[in-house]
């Protein structure tokens, strides 16, 4: 199953289709296909911001991708859907746990001192 990358811009939930990267010594924009990998230095725009993008005044942009479609489900994506929901259903349930075992206090220890804060209360309110 392909990873979705959303769209870099702020509160943005739209899938991510194309990979916007700067060249700074060239005032160049350059707005292309998704890339492999999410980059530090790159922003990755959906359908909308991608079309609706401008660059700085004196900047030029570069668009490597004419057509701008966001991405349909495929039937890869479907077959590890349905492969996810059969795994989850074969699993079982766990054992159930017997009941629990009343635990002696730890005895005080030799040098006197008292170790830790924490201590049990049972049910009936006795120490």
């Amino acid at each position: 199953m392909r990873s979705v990358r959303q769209c870099s811009r702020t509160a943005c939930p739209h899938a991510a289709v194309a990979t916007l990267t700067y060249v700074y010594a060239d005032s160049t924009a350059v707005l292309g296909p998704l890339a492999q990998l999410a980059e530090p230095h790159s922003y990755d725009l959906c359908v909308a911001h991608a079309e609706r993008l401008t660059a700085p005044r004196g900047w030029e942009i570069v668009r490597l991708t004419p057509d701008l479609q966001a991405p349909e489900p495929s039937r890869d994506d479907l077959l590890a859907l349905a492969d996810a929901v059969r795994e989850a259903g074969r699993r079982r349930a766990p054992e159930p746990v017997g009941p629990l075992e009343s635990v002696p206090p730890p005895a005080a220890p030799e040098d006197g001192r008292r170790r830790g804060h924490l201590r049990v209360v049972h049910g009936d309110g006795a120490p």
